[in-house]
Parts: structure tokens; sequence; C-alpha cells
């Protein structure tokens, strides 16, 4: 099998929705089996941005607020969408600084990320953000939002035990404990 050789054939592709965050794309396609099909993707007009603060006593902080899709609170590092022409960590500076007011002098890119390669193009980016400053936050007039400092042994916690469930969240947190056993933290 010839892992770069796509098996979908797309017999036409049709505009279904389109907004300036995402798109709805309907393909008519002949599957893997030579039958026919259809395809809807949904592709995201940004790029997903997430960001762990942790400072040098391993705590970190995450934002809570409403998630309108999944019609529930939600606990989550900061993160947000990056303009596909504005460099990622230019993003994810902006996200932290106005989801929790912090600055930060030391930034490590720690996973790429394809957050549901089923049915999307979503394509996320997660960093470390350490030797941090702290002044006012600015979140955006939609957001309503709750920052919380806690130790990471905590966020970790709660991710192991389910309480947290944001895909950038969990993996970010996970990698992160990863780089710690690792001694790379």
């Amino acid at each position: 099998m010839d892992e770069n050789k796509n098996p979908w054939t797309t017999l036409t592709t049709e505009k279904i929705y389109d907004s300036p965050w995402i798109g709805l794309t309907k393909h008519d396609v002949l599957t893997p089996n030579n039958t026919p099909g259809t395809y809807g993707v949904i592709h995201f007009k940004n790029i997903a941005i997430g960001i762990l603060p942790l400072d040098k006593d391993y705590n970190t902080w995450i934002v809570g607020q409403y998630r309108y899709p999944i019609n529930q609170y939600s606990w989550e590092i900061p993160e947000g969408g990056g303009l596909r022409d504005v460099p990622p960590l230019d993003s994810a500076k902006r996200e932290l600084l106005e989801e929790t007011g912090i600055t930060a002098n030391k930034w490590t890119k720690i996973q790429k990320l394809y957050l549901s390669n089923s049915a999307s193009d979503e394509f996320g980016i997660l960093y470390i953000a350490q030797d941090l400053s702290f002044g006012e936050s600015h979140p955006e007039d939609e957001e309503e939002l709750q920052c919380k400092k806690i130790r990471f042994d905590e966020l970790y916690k709660m991710v192991n035990e389910g309480k947290i469930t944001d895909s950038l969240t969990v993996t970010a947190v996970l990698k992160v404990k990863l780089m710690m056993l690792e001694g790379k933290i």
C-alpha cells in the first residue's frame, strides 16, 4: 500500500455553508472500494492554538467558559484561533495575554495535531509558555471567561479522572507530564 496515494476519487464538490470561521463542503466520491458515497468536510479557517503556561513552581493557569456546541462548561488551557497568515507563535502570545494577562519570555512548541481528521481539517499547535510575567487579561467581547491558577499535578489529575475533556488541554497536559518524566522540563 502506498501511504501517499489517495484511494478516494472526488466526483463533485459543493460548498454548503461558509462563515468567517468555518466552511462545510459536500463531496460526492468513489470510496476506496470504488462505491459511490458522500463525504462532508468541515474546513476551519483558523489554526487551533493552545498554551500551557508553567511557572518555576509548576503552577499553571486554566480558563473556564461555557462551550455552546457541547452545551456545558469547560476548563481548558488558554486557547483560541490563529489566522493562517499570522505566525502561530504570535497567535499563541496574543491568546495567552487576552485570556490570562500572562506574557512569557520562553516558548516551546510541544505538539502539532489534527483535532478531528475524520470530519474536518482542523489543525492545532500546542506550546508551553515559561518565564512568566503577569498583567491584566483582555478577553474578546463575546467571551465570558474565568481564569484560575492551579498546580500542574492537580491539572494532570483532573485530566486522568476525566474531569477535563477538551482535546487540546488533554494533549498538552499529557505531553508536558511525559516531558517532565523524561527530564525535559
